[in-house]
């Protein structure tokens, strides 16, 4: 799971990178604030921990605007202890809210929480006969199951969640490893490569087609 932190306090940021990292997950940190919803949109990650106070605009507002076009799920972070803040983030939708100085173990349980009750909600997708359990990271098809990779199922998720539309090589990148890693570009043709292999064993062969100079595209 990739998780997005906004956070203009560098050592706090640096902070809860290595407190997720540490507990499994991918982060990314945000070192622009200046296009704040586009970048968050770009890179679609599965959680974004937004600080209410960035520079440029209020991150209430970035909520506000990220709710127009996406459900991301975001966790506002704030310095402010009042009713009014919570009430505001929550009424531009945020998926939940806790008030700095947080407990490392809090912040956690609150990530856990809230992806559970998202895959929870997701893990019975369907592509045409074919049903994706992201909590199992399988697809089924009549009979039989097939086990994919980390790598896999969250190519065919990514693609999916974007179905008929094109997904660059970077975006797809930055989704599976975080924008601030250096991944040897063949790494992720090998992935897509492996999944259109199990995909063909299921009767969904040639699914996922490469355009040229673009990137890929589920149909």
């Amino acid at each position: 799971m990739q998780i997005l932190i906004i956070e203009d306090d560098i050592e706090l940021r640096e902070e809860l990178k290595i407190l997720l990292e540490d507990n499994g997950y991918s982060a990314i940190i945000l070192h622009s604030f200046e296009n704040v919803k586009k970048d968050i949109l770009n890179i679609n990650p599965d959680l974004v921990l937004l600080d209410i106070k960035i520079p440029y605009i209020n991150g209430q507002q970035i909520l506000k605007a990220v709710r127009k076009e996406s459900d991301i799920p975001i966790i506002m972070l704030t310095s402010k202890n009042t009713e009014v803040d919570e009430v505001l983030s929550m009424s531009y939708g945020a998926d939940d809210y806790i008030t700095k100085p947080y407990s490392p173990i809090l912040l956690l349980l609150r990530i856990e929480a809230l992806l559970k009750r998202i895959n929870k909600n997701n893990k019975n997708l369907t592509y045409r006969h074919v049903k994706i359990n992201l909590l199992k990271s399988t697809i089924e098809s009549k009979e039989q199951e097939l086990l994919l990779s980390k790598n896999e199922i969250t190519i065919f998720y990514f693609l999916l969640m974007n179905k008929g539309e094109i997904v660059t090589r970077d975006e797809m990148m930055n989704y599976l490893w975080g924008n601030d890693r250096f991944i040897d570009d063949n790494t992720l043709t090998v992935n897509i490569n492996r999944l259109r292999k199990k995909l063909e064993e299921i009767e969904l062969s040639g699914v996922i087609e490469t355009r040229r100079e673009q990137g890929y595209i589920l149909i």
